[in-house]
């Protein structure tokens, strides 16, 4: 096929088309009308038939994941198709789940009788291969990060809205109960206004660091199972001769990943954003960090923080590091008390409990307390006790549940855990940090326009 078909003016050429008032109006109607008109309604017994783009060990866990669920939910859903353009893990995952094997991905959504995409390539390609799906009438399933920039996020809200297709974000700890618990405790104004919230990503180990393994022989002049369609995976990102490390390692590069900011911060403010009385998006963020352990082998950071601060009166501190594996809790402050989510940091990982400790700031028998005036009575701590509350978190399988959530959802036509809208919130933060340390500079958030900005949008 054509490289040319991929290029990036052609792909920025749909945001562009967005812009105007009548255009768009006129071609989210027809899209809207093409998308229903190329899906099928799902009935309650339907078997909910799923197809894989991109076969590396992300998109192979989430097809055993969807394949798993299917085998213990009465056959709820199958891999009927799958799209790699390494050859030996389309073939690899073809024959695993008895499906249909594609090096392109559009004309794998040509296919009838799909009803849904999974999208597990690397993050540049995740918003494109998202539109294409949604455009012909195909519900998502889409990995973290939701894209690769911040016009690719406005494409994915407005094309979700206007083909009103269900697309389910995979950030599966954001099905964990700890996230909606603490909703509910914050919301029954446990903590009071809320204040900051942090959170924290340290992991220390070889696949940690992203230096998955090479295998010998696999490029653009690989014979069989070796071949590698190098400009297929290129796509949207800027031509390179073959790199086998930019391939099995693409975190590594800006050119495809945002490195800790995309990769792993996006497990921490994603379910923040579900914490919180609702999404939100920032309107200052500063990110700082570096090369501190790892210098020749990468582009992006090894350690990588981020503080961002919201309109309503509260700040996000999260770090980071891939040289050291110990987190700090990850917690969210008000000022009458402080909800703990994941006391041992790991936002990925269960907890028995969420933890509820209230700020005694006076004593309930001290109305003489100098400062009892500008102190609001009674202080909610006390309304809820003065001991620390340990609030009992369901235990299950997240991914099942994230998976089973999605399915769900496609049945009823209900938004799913990690809507694109709930996500974007997310995506902005953590693009807006990519920017922050690319640039060197603070940046700020114009909702209105869409874009990151230099200097405050509000005096």
């Amino acid at each position: 096929m054509p490289t040319d078909d991929f290029g990036r003016r052609d792909f920025l050429k749909r945001a562009s088309s967005l812009g105007a008032g009548v255009a768009l109006a006129s071609k989210a109607i027809a899209k809207n009308k093409s998308s229903i008109s190329s899906s099928r309604v799902i009935g309650a017994n339907d078997r909910i038939n799923i197809a894989l783009v991109g076969c590396g060990g992300r998109g192979r866990s989430d097809a055993r994941s969807f394949a798993k669920y299917g085998q213990d939910n009465n056959n709820a859903c199958q891999i009927v198709a799958v799209c790699d353009v390494y050859e030996r893990r389309k073939r690899e995952t073809a024959e695993r789940h008895n499906a249909k094997a594609f090096s392109d991905y559009r004309e794998m959504l040509e296919m009838p009788g799909i009803d849904a995409v999974i999208v597990a390539t690397p993050d540049h390609w995740h918003a494109r291969i998202a539109l294409d799906s949604m455009d012909k009438g195909k519900d998502v399933y889409l990995e973290k990060p939701m894209c690769h920039t911040i016009k690719e996020a406005k494409q994915l809200v407005d094309t979700t809205r206007e083909t009103q297709r269900v697309v389910q974000v995979g950030s599966q700890t954001t099905s964990a109960d700890q996230w909606w618990k603490a909703k509910k405790a914050i919301a029954d104004g446990m903590i009071g206004k809320m204040i900051m919230s942090q959170g924290s990503y340290h992991r220390n180990s070889i696949e940690g660091e992203w230096n998955w393994p090479i295998d010998p022989g696999a490029g653009p002049d690989g014979k069989g199972d070796d071949y590698i369609d190098w400009n297929m995976w290129l796509g949207p990102a800027p031509k390179r001769p073959f790199d086998a490390d930019r391939f099995f390692r693409f975190r590594k590069y800006w050119d495809y990943s945002g490195g800790i900011a995309t990769d792993l911060f996006f497990h921490v403010v994603a379910p923040l954003n579900i914490c919180w009385d609702k999404p939100q998006y920032p309107v200052k963020v500063m990110a700082s960090g570096g090369k501190y352990a790892f210098t020749n082998d990468r582009e992006v950071p090894d350690t990588f923080h981020v503080l961002a601060e919201y309109e309503e009166g509260h700040s996000l501190v999260l770090s980071s590091s891939m040289a050291n594996s110990q987190h700090i809790p990850g917690l969210i402050r008000g000022h009458e008390g402080t909800i703990i989510m994941v006391e041992h940091g790991k936002f990925e990982e269960p907890t028995d409990n969420i933890i509820l400790r209230p700020e005694l700031v006076r004593p309930p028998s001290d109305p003489a307390h100098p400062d009892a005036e500008r102190l609001p009575a009674p202080f909610p701590g006390y309304k809820f006790g003065a001991d620390e509350i340990k609030i009992p978190v369901e235990q299950y399988d997240m991914m099942q549940a994230h998976v089973g959530n999605f399915l769900q959802c496609m049945r009823t036509r209900e938004k799913p855990h990690l809507s694109v809208e709930t996500a974007a919130h997310a995506q902005i933060l953590i693009s807006l940090a990519v920017e922050s340390y690319r640039d060197g500079r603070v940046k700020y958030w114009d909702e209105e326009k869409w874009k990151a900005v230099d200097k405050p949008v509000k005096a």
